[in-house]
């Protein structure tokens, strides 16, 4: 079994993952993430606390699936400092912390071979709430989403803001929907099936103005993949990463 594992690059990270503990993993995800990512330091530190406490002993190759959902158990059922019950949003957030330092392990740092998070369940968090952002959230958000790889993200994201519309109803929209001369856009894939108007004005007019002069001709979409311009880009994966470098939590 050693020979195959070295044969196929898993024993160095089975070595590796022998070797750390999951309190290691944190501290060095804490020194040499924390610094370029200071807006996640001040939530993360106190989930990583709570995850030392629980397993920080434990091996990196002893931590199983089963171990961490024993865990997220455990922390949707034990009592606060301020005597309430953790809400599952707030419980999905410990996962996270511990999702995104397993995630380096794996990648960056090859300690271990998978992320065991990735398998555990997230809670159901209830449906129908509205999450508003704080300015600063939304500052925040729209730094990330300027500083993105994706160049498109940024445009997507203050269109979402500004209108209100839903993810969806965004990036299936072409540009025959809408009218930068009058300022609206027709939104036709919505939830319910109608039709229905919204304005487009100030900041969000500008940019979709600028971006028009750049449009694809291949293609009537307004977000169209790089791979095949007949489909939507999905922003998922970008928009994701923008919540994560902006510190916000419990928004989609």
């Amino acid at each position: 079994q050693i020979e195959a594992a070295m044969r196929d690059g898993r024993y160095s990270k089975t070595s590796e993952s022998q070797k750390h503990s999951l309190s290691e993993l944190l501290e060095r995800y804490e020194k040499t993430v924390f610094p370029h990512k200071p807006k996640l330091a001040k939530e993360y530190k106190r989930n990583f606390n709570w995850w030392n406490s629980q397993i920080g002993h434990l091996k990196l190759s002893e931590i199983t699936t089963a171990d961490i959902t024993e865990c997220k158990d455990r922390l949707a059922s034990e009592m606060t400092n301020r005597n309430t019950l953790r809400t599952p949003a707030t419980v999905n957030r410990y996962l996270a912390a511990l999702s995104s330092a397993m995630n380096v392990a794996v990648k960056e740092w090859q300690w271990i071979e998978d992320n065991p998070v990735m398998r555990v369940s997230k809670m159901k968090e209830p449906r129908g709430r509205t999450r508003f952002l704080s300015d600063k959230e939304r500052t925040d958000l729209l730094e990330a989403c300027r500083n993105s790889k994706n160049t498109q993200l940024y445009i997507a994201v203050v269109l979402a803001l500004s209108t209100g519309a839903r993810r969806m109803e965004l990036w299936s929209l072409n540009w025959s929907d809408v009218d930068l001369e009058r300022g609206m856009i027709i939104l036709k894939e919505t939830k319910n099936g109608e039709i229905r108007s919204i304005p487009l004005k100030g900041h969000a007019l500008e940019l979709m103005k600028e971006h028009s002069k750049v449009r694809r001709l291949d293609t009537q979409l307004i977000f169209p993949s790089k791979i095949n311009p007949q489909v939507p880009l999905d922003f998922r994966a970008p928009f994701e990463k923008a919540l994560e470098e902006a510190a916000v939590q419990d928004f989609r």
